[in-house]
Parts: C-alpha cells; sequence; structure tokens
C-alpha cells in the first residue's frame, strides 16, 4: 500500500469520526436550544404580541416533577440491568462521541496487501503482519488460516464471534432503550401525583379555585420531564450505538471474506472488486485512496 492512501484513509477516518460526533452534539444542542426557546415566547400583556419572555422558563421547573421522573427511571434501569453492563455506561458514551470509528476503505487496502504477500511468499508470511495488527478480530482471523485451519471451521469461529460481539453491542443499546419506555411511564406517574394532591387540596370556597391553572400545570410538568429524558436523551443514545455497531459488523464481515478469500488464493484485483461490493456505490466512486491502491494492484 502507497503512503498517499494511508494518509488519505487515515483523513477520510478522521473526518467521519468528526462527522458522527458533530451530528449528534449539534442535534442534542439544537434540539434542547429550540425547545428552551419555544418555552419562553409568550404573550405580552401590555402589547398582545407575542415576545420573548425569558423569566417564563421558571414556569418549566419544578424540583418535585424532576425527583420523580429521573429518580424512579434511573432507579428501574438499574434493576433491570446487570452491574457490568451498567459499570458500561461511561464507556458507551465514549463510543459514541469520541472512539475509533470503523474505515471499510483501510480494511480493504490492508486485505488487498494481505493477498500480495500471500500470494508471493505463502500464508505462513501472513502470521508477522498478523502480530503487528493491532485489531483484536483481524489479528485472530490471520493467524487462523496461517495455522491452516478448515476454511468452514475458520469461517464458523470468525461468524460467530461477530455474532456474540453484536449481541452485547444490542445489550448496551437496550440498556437506553429501557430508559426510553420508563421515562415517559414515570413522567405520566409524576403528572398522577401531582393531579390527586391538587384535588385533595382543592377549596372551592374561597380563593382555592384561583390556583387550579398553576397545579395543573405543575402536575403536567413531569409529562414533559418524561418526554424529553425518552427522545432526546435516550433515544439518540441507543441509535448512535446501534449505528455504531452496524459499522463493526460490517468491517468485521469484510475482514472474514477478504481473509478467506486470501486462504482460497483469490487475486488481489479481484478480492479487491469483491470486497468493493460491501461499499455503498457511491462510496465507492468518491473514495480516492481505494482507486490510488487498484492502480498499484495492476502495475
Amino acid at each position: 500500500m502507497c503512503p498517499e492512501s494511508k494518509d488519505e484513509n487515515r483523513a477520510n477516518f478522521e473526518w467521519v469520526r468528526a462527522e458522527m460526533n458533530i451530528t449528534y452534539i449539534v442535534g442534542f444542542i439544537g434540539a434542547l436550544a429550540v425547545m428552551i426557546v419555544g418555552m419562553m415566547f409568550g404573550s405580552d400583556p401590555a402589547s398582545g404580541s407575542f415576545k420573548l419572555l425569558p423569566g417564563q422558563i421558571t414556569n418549566f421547573i419544578d424540583p418535585a416533577s424532576i425527583f420523580i421522573t429521573i429518580g424512579c427511571t434511573i432507579f428501574i434501569v438499574v434493576a433491570c440491568f446487570p452491574g457490568g453492563t451498567l459499570a458500561s455506561i461511561p464507556k458507551h458514551f465514549a463510543i459514541m462521541l469520541n472512539t475509533k470509528k470503523y474505515n471499510p476503505m483501510t480494511y480493504i487496502d490492508q486485505l488487498v496487501e494481505l493477498a500480495q504477500v500471500a500470494r508471493k511468499n505463502g500464508l505462513l508470511a501472513l502470521e508477522e503482519m498478523g502480530n503487528q495488527q493491532t485489531d483484536p478480530f483481524f489479528k485472530q482471523c490471520i493467524m487462523l488460516i496461517v495455522d491452516n485451519n478448515d476454511a468452514d471451521q475458520a469461517r464458523e469461529i470468525m461468524v460467530n464471534d461477530i455474532e456474540q460481539s453484536s449481541a452485547r453491542h444490542e445489550d448496551a443499546a437496550a440498556l437506553y432503550d429501557k430508559g426510553s419506555a420508563v421515562a415517559p411511564a414515570f413522567g405520566m406517574v409524576g403528572t398522577l401525583v401531582g393531579l390527586i394532591n391538587m384535588l385533595k387540596n382543592m377549596d372551592l370556597s374561597g380563593d382555592g379555585a384561583s390556583s387550579i391553572g398553576s397545579d395543573m400545570g405543575t402536575a403536567l410538568i413531569t409529562t414533559l420531564y418524561g418526554c424529553v429524558l425518552a427522545h432526546m436523551l435516550f433515544g439518540p443514545i441507543a441509535a448512535n450505538l446501534r449505528k455504531r455497531d452496524e459499522e463493526e459488523v460490517l468491517c468485521k464481515m469484510i475482514i472474514v471474506e477478504g481473509v478467506m478469500s486470501i486462504q482460497a488464493g483469490a487475486n488481489p484485483k479481484f478480492l479487491r472488486e469483491k470486497l468493493m461490493t460491501f461499499i455503498e456505490e457511491k462510496k465507492r466512486s468518491e473514495d480516492g485512496g481505494g482507486k490510488k491502491s487498484k492502480k498499484k494492484d495492476e502495475g
């Protein structure tokens, strides 16, 4: 693989990672900002026109509602999952925001390079390259063919590894699915608690009727908190974790197909064409690193 291709792939890798970080952060902050501005819109009693009234934001702050909605949601999620899954929550945020991204072209280029070495020097020559591989799954796959394992058995091991890894990732996403499901429910519970207290303390004989609107608003705030937690916090996290899993599975499947083709003695040019079918057509034409590496193969 030529140095230019490595640099270009590294740049693509960093660009994709930056895009993912920015879209999540911009989406979350944007939704939060729009909601807060919407809360501050109101009718000015003096002019009768709509304008921003910053003081109105206090109408949406209620400590008791926060305590019920957030507290109950957290404890139910804790009750539904083992300690190991809960302890991985910081890791989930790191994966979603900052960690390495899987760039299929990087793996395709490496596999083509392995195929070239294998055709020249045999499969045993891949052992040193496998030991230098930092990706544990990629290293395992290389060593399976270096050890001359049966092709079907080697594939079975690789595919099972992918399935089990994906299942663990699904367990992590399920934690946030549970939070997304129970938060609105406890928002409704908080609303019911507020309505019960309001009706219990209602006194229509005096000025009690004048406070009904205020008490009703306080009761409904918990429903708002539940919806915000579900759709602005838990939902996007689960979606991002599943997206990251899809990217990882795609790259691992490329590794499996590439390694098995190398064991079967595939031509490097044919191997590249085969592995490129895993990538969307638009991305194939846009990726310059693959084209440059392909020219090198033909040379």
